[in-house]
């Protein structure tokens, strides 16, 4: 009986042991897989920061388990160190590129590479790759930013797109980024090349690269544009959120930690680098003066034109400090990062838009639009080089671009796409031939995602911009009855001024005007000029619109029973002599006072 009660008491211990044993197993080996296996070199991920979207945005999911406090500057450090430079180097320090005395051998290689890119490539290719652009110059309180390790800073993959692009530039962009992103947070460097037919982006470059497996190669066969070598470096990428960057660039220390933060924080943010400019003579890179904070956001005008403004008093109010996002009604769409899958959620882009131009207003409209936001952040720094023109063409020019603007105003921009076609007369032949593409499918996404309204966009995200009647009273060309001449003002360097003096001509292409209910007449293709009366030196001629109101005593017409514009301020009326647009004293007999509104056929 006691051998037995010995036995029982033995064989229970032992299975209890065996069980907390397994227990400690099991519990350990689901401890093990479950938690980051570089604890200390925490790396998040977008997906797991908001979880999957729902109906337009992330939804918030548990996250792996990671360290307190701030990632330290050695868990930042970048991919490759930057090799010693001489500060007495061309350009070193980003200082402008001076050469001795060119020999003529050297003038004709400026020259030849002038023609070639459209910038000094002379200087360029005479200025290290690894340039170090010196002190870092942001404001303090980008310097004092710091990044939580908890959930962690997503990883990147950077895309750069290039076509023929000079070699100095494009090792230079990517040495910039391998010498200042973190290598913890950078996934890759993917090169997309949109079909170069230099001999030196093809096998050579791929040889360059061969041994630094980070750095990727993909190659469009034939040539199709920006966007779509774009889509295809995101369908390749592997970090959670895309980086996209021209391939003339420099990027500023610190640039990428504040959009991949603000994207942690904010996954529907569409975020770009404050971009500064590199000179394209001298490649002089100009740094951030950390005294002077006047920021400039996208805008656009209603011919469908990115342009910039200075950021207004309500944003700037709205601003903490300078690690604070700026909201920007439009972007560049040159340089900026957003989460792939976001990108993917909202649309990528249009890919049935061909080559460039439009796409970056396309995705500003669709982003606000549709919930999320599109944000410049100041304490990332990224240099460009600005061209005065572009050195590469594309099939059908200027017309390829207007096809895919006539896709954005169709698909975003509701009744206001007429403003564009009136603005635009080839725009809206285009949009009469019915030759821009079908465009139900972005249609289909508009109506998927629940987008808002393009007035809706006006009032919220840009009201500061003006608003054109979407039907005016009349609008076409002023045609003088009397003289038949047609009211008329020729283009300074490409694009009309304020102050111009008009003319009356013949001329078949005419500019169109609008008269507006604030009985204002603006010229269509410009929208911010106006006709102003200048009666003490009886003249008229065209002068920025006064106000988004009530419009200024100059700039008020109206038009008489016997067809006069007369301005009621002065009490004279827009005459013509000698082919001169005059005010002179209405007189509803005279020939050269009557005017009515034609249309081009």
């Amino acid at each position: 009986m006691h051998l037995y009660s010995f036995r029982h008491k033995r064989s229970l211990k032992i299975a209890v042991s065996s069980f907390l044993c397994l227990s400690f197993i099991i519990h350990f080996y689901f401890s093990y897989t479950l938690t980051p296996q570089h604890p200390d070199l925490p790396s998040g991920n977008v997906k797991n920061l908001r979880g999957s979207i729902q109906s337009g945005m992330f939804t918030h999911s548990s996250v792996p388990k990671c360290p307190p406090g701030f990632y330290s500057q050695q868990e930042l450090r970048p991919h490759l160190q930057r090799p010693f430079q001489d500060p007495w180097e061309p350009g070193a320090g980003g200082k402008p590129f001076v050469w001795r005395r060119m020999t003529a051998e050297e003038e004709k290689e400026e020259s030849s590479g002038y023609k070639k890119n459209q910038f000094n490539q002379f200087a360029s290719d005479h200025i290290s790759l690894h340039r170090n652009l010196g002190e870092d110059t942001r404001p303090p309180d980008c310097l004092k930013q710091k990044f939580l390790r908890c959930p962690g800073l997503p990883t990147t993959s950077v895309i750069i797109v290039f076509h023929n692009e000079a070699w100095s530039t494009l090792l230079r962009t990517v040495y910039s980024v391998l010498h200042t992103a973190p290598a913890v947070l950078l996934a890759e460097i993917l090169l997309v090349d949109d079909a170069s037919t230099d001999d030196h982006l093809k096998a050579p470059l791929d040889e360059y690269w061969r041994n630094l497996h980070i750095v990727h190669v993909l190659r469009q066969k034939e040539r199709k544009g920006l966007i779509t070598a774009r889509l295809m470096g995101a369908q390749a990428a592997q970090g959670d959120v895309l980086t996209f960057l021209d391939s003339h660039c420099e990027c500023f220390p610190g640039w990428l930690e504040p959009l991949l933060a603000r994207i942690a924080q904010e996954p529907t943010a569409v975020v770009s680098p404050k971009i500064n400019n590199i000179d394209y003579k001298s490649l002089k890179f100009h740094k951030p003066d950390p005294a002077q904070q006047n920021y400039s956001r996208g805008n656009f005008d209603w011919r469908l034109k990115f342009g910039w403004e200075r950021v207004p008093w309500e944003e700037k109010k709205r601003r903490k400090n300078e690690t604070s996002p700026i909201r920007t009604p439009t972007f560049a769409g040159g340089l900026f990062s957003v989460s792939k899958t976001y990108f993917e959620h909202i649309g990528t882009y249009d890919d049935q838009m061909e080559f460039w131009g439009g796409e970056n207003l396309e995705m500003s409209f669709r982003v606000w639009m549709c919930g999320g936001l599109l944000e410049i952040i100041p304490c990332s720094v990224v240099g460009h080089i600005f061209r005065k023109k572009s050195p590469h063409s594309f099939p059908n020019g200027s017309a390829t671009i207007l096809r895919n603007l006539v896709r954005l105003a169709e698909v975003w921009m509701d009744e206001y796409r007429w403003v564009f076609y009136r603005t635009n007369r080839k725009a809206a032949s285009i949009f009469r031939a019915n030759s821009y593409g079908d465009v139900s499918e972005r249609r289909k996404l508009r109506e998927k995602l629940n987008c808002k309204s393009f007035s809706w966009y006006l009032n919220n995200i840009y009201p500061e911009a003006y608003r054109p009647d979407v039907r005016p009273i009349i609008y076409g060309q002023l045609n003088n009855t009397g003289c038949g001449c047609r009211l008329d003002v020729e283009k300074t360097k490409k694009h009309w001024e304020a102050g111009q003096i008009l003319k009356c001509n013949n001329r078949e292409e005419a500019q169109y005007f609008e008269y507006t209910s604030q009985k204002e007449i603006r010229l269509s293709a410009g929208i911010e000029l106006c006709l102003h009366a200048n009666p003490e030196m009886t003249l008229v001629f065209l002068e920025s619109c006064k106000s988004k109101g009530k419009g200024a005593a100059e700039q008020v017409w109206i038009f008489t029973r016997t067809n006069q514009m007369k301005n009621p301020s002065s009490g004279k009326c827009v005459s013509v002599a000698g082919g001169n647009v005059i005010l002179s004293r209405c007189k509803s007999t005279s020939v050269g006072q009557s005017w009515v509104f034609i249309r081009a056929k």
